[in-house]
């Protein structure tokens, strides 16, 4: 029988660059690879698969074999989408991105071991036994918890293989690796089939069809919930709201279902429909509170930042001009659309600020690092990160220049998660804003994102990260200084607003109205950096 094997190199001192070797083997318990010297024995296929460097002596070189041909392929490209934070933080992701890296000279070995496992014979699974290899090395060399939870890494890998090894189709043996990915106990460390991974990339270029929902699983129970309703979308027309949770699409229930498959099953052609099931949490568990909605999908303008100016009048009776900014998530272009709405405000003498970052659940870290220094002079700590071996690393600025010292308020709540509670602890922090709302999601974990060969792609939690103060965040979320209640403000709102986007309830929300309040308090203060 034709065998799969894994040959580890234990206690290496220095590592060279590791590669797949693609090898026939028998069955014999000590297996050898066959000899390549003719073309045509087929025997011996290699192809690059580096996996990261380290002068740490207990770090394991490896070589992966498997039985069946390898086609040229071109080196394996990652893509950092939601873990990069800069220069700072990319020693953290040093291992996700080590695909590329060159290391010392050949190691020094103590010892070595051989397991051994069949390959498929199936194509479409012998390939995801490879992309397999590819996500158990990642996993490897950049998890966050060096433990694993506590388990045997290099035996889950064995047993996964096994298991792979009777299936029939791709889509079972990615719920294997999605399976042995759950044994680490991170709901944020997960694998997307290539299908999925094109549907999570869409809409970086600002556009999509679909519905307008953006969804997350509630991370202790996997319930799909609404974070977000674009404007005017057909899911916002329907009458879908934040924290809706999501129950069946198309008349499948989506217990077990992931984030992105889901999106996957909402987005489709324009002028297409999707029928959904949601159930309200106002109601509680009424049966009254669950209700089918046809949604029709459409071309959906994704925005990050919409923006208006809003005149207010001051306690003294002077008429001055707010700035509202809502960024709805951390999207490559997130930081140039907010640093333009700014500096379009500050042309038109805006005396205060309000950074609304309710139900922004995230998206790239270094975007939301990089609104973080709009706001801020000097070389202020943005956030601590920690890493698999428990080290602590803050991430300064260098030599910043806030564009504006005008008074400023970030708008937080239950939807604020990830990058959002990075920026608001970093301007929250470092005495630069107050914070108004409700208590942030709490996800204090940073992600890199991996392209694997397959087109799939792998997340994997690289680090955890700490406000400036050192603050927790992660599952305990950010308290804001205050709540927004609008019995706090004695005064009805007068002002009105100038639309500049599709916002048309500003006045209406008692949390800009609070907003108002504490930038008026500020003012008065003198608080303002």
């Amino acid at each position: 029988m034709e065998r799969l094997c894994y040959k580890f190199d234990l206690n290496s001192q220095h590592l060279s660059p590791s590669h797949a070797v693609l090898t026939r083997f028998s069955s014999s318990p000590s297996p050898s690879p066959l000899p390549s010297s003719s073309p045509s024995s087929s025997s011996l296929y290699s192809c690059p698969l580096p996996l990261g460097c380290s002068n740490r002596r207990t770090r394991r070189q490896w070589r992966a074999c498997s039985a069946s041909r390898a086609p040229a392929e071109p080196e394996p490209h990652e893509r950092p989408l939601l873990g990069s934070i800069g220069r700072g933080l990319f020693g953290f992701a040093a291992a996700a991105a080590a695909f590329a890296s060159a290391c010392s000279d050949s190691p020094a070995v103590a010892e070595s071991l051989t397991v051994a496992f069949p390959a498929s014979h199936v194509q479409e699974v012998n390939t995801v036994q490879r992309t397999l290899v590819e996500a158990w090395g990642l996993i490897r060399e950049t998890f966050v918890d060096p433990t694993f939870n506590h388990q045997d890494w290099d035996s889950k890998l064995q047993q996964t293989m096994v298991e792979m090894f009777p299936l029939r189709s791709a889509d079972a043996a990615y719920n294997k690796i999605g399976a042995m990915l759950s044994t680490l106990g991170d709901p944020f460390t997960r694998i997307i089939s290539p299908k999925e991974y094109q549907s999570f990339r869409i809409g970086s270029d600002g556009n999509l069809q679909g519905v307008g929902l953006f969804i997350n699983a509630e991370p202790k129970t996997g319930h799909l919930v609404v974070l977000y309703c674009v404007d005017s979308s057909p899911a916002a027309r329907a009458g879908i709201h934040e924290g809706d949770e999501l129950i069946e699409i198309d008349g499948e229930r989506l217990e077990g279902v992931g984030s992105e498959v889901a999106a996957q099953k909402l987005r489709g052609r324009a002028g297409t429909t999707v029928t959904v099931k949601v159930h309200s949490g106002t109601d509680g568990e009424s049966a009254s509170a669950v209700r089918e909605v046809k949604l029709p999908r459409e071309y959906i303008k994704l925005s990050p930042v919409s923006s208006a100016i809003i005149p207010h009048r001051t306690p003294d009776g002077n008429m001055t001009k707010t700035g509202y900014v809502k960024l709805s998530a951390f999207s490559q272009n997130a930081a140039a659309d907010v640093e333009n709405a700014i500096q379009e405000m500050e042309r038109q003498d805006v005396r205060s600020y309000i950074l609304d970052l309710r139900n922004n659940p995230g998206g790239l870290v270094k975007a939301g690092l990089d609104v973080a220094q709009m706001w801020l002079d000097g070389d202020e700590t943005l956030v601590n990160t920690i890493d698999r071996e428990g080290n602590l690393q803050p991430i300064n600025m260098i030599d910043g220049h806030a564009i504006t010292h005008d008074p400023l308020v970030v708008l937080v709540n239950e939807g604020s998660a990830s990058a959002s509670e990075i920026l608001a602890g970093a301007l929250h922090d470092n005495g630069r804003a107050i914070l108004v709302g409700h208590k942030t999601f709490g996800k204090g974990k940073i992600q890199s994102v991996t392209e694997l060969h397959d087109g799939s792609a792998l997340f994997v939690t690289v680090a955890k990260y700490l406000s400036p103060s050192l603050s927790d965040i992660d599952q305990v979320g950010i308290t804001p200084d205050v709540q927004c209640t609008a019995d706090m403000i004695n005064a009805p709102k007068e002002s009105l607003f100038k639309e500049k986007s599709s916002i048309s309830t500003l006045e209406a929300d008692s949390c800009i109205m609070v907003a108002e309040h504490e930038l008026d308090i500020q003012e008065s203060e003198g608080t303002a950096s």
